[in-house]
């Protein structure tokens, strides 16, 4: 079991920035990949960016230029700080846990809340 807990979300106007953070406990392997996905009023949850343990990465087009990835791997936490946020980012944020960009386990944080208001 892994258990995961998102922070950091809020409210925010267009143009601001928010960083979130999810920190992995439990039976964490590696190599791993930790994730960011996203589901905006009314749509399906998409995959935002995930990161490897080893550093590879993987970002949607909408976020490219304006959202980053990272980790620390020895306190098993990922981070993504989020740039000139628009209010199409609006939505709940999850974390999710797996073993690489292609392999991904049914892990899932909480979410949390990111509204972004014009």
């Amino acid at each position: 079991q892994v258990q995961l807990v998102e922070s950091g979300g809020g409210l925010v106007q267009a143009g601001g920035s928010l960083r979130l953070s999810c920190a992995a406990s439990g039976n964490i392997n590696s190599p791993n990949a930790m994730a960011w996905y996203r589901r905006a009023p009314g749509k399906q949850r998409e995959l935002v960016a995930a990161l490897t343990s080893g550093g590879n990465t993987e970002y949607t087009d909408s976020v490219k230029g304006r959202f980053t990835i990272s980790r620390q791997n020895a306190k098993n936490t990922v981070y993504l700080q989020m740039n000139s946020l628009a209010p199409e980012d609006t939505g709940v944020y999850y974390c999710r846990y797996g073993r690489s960009l292609t392999i991904w386990f049914n892990y899932w944080g909480q979410g949390t809340q990111v509204t972004v208001s014009s």
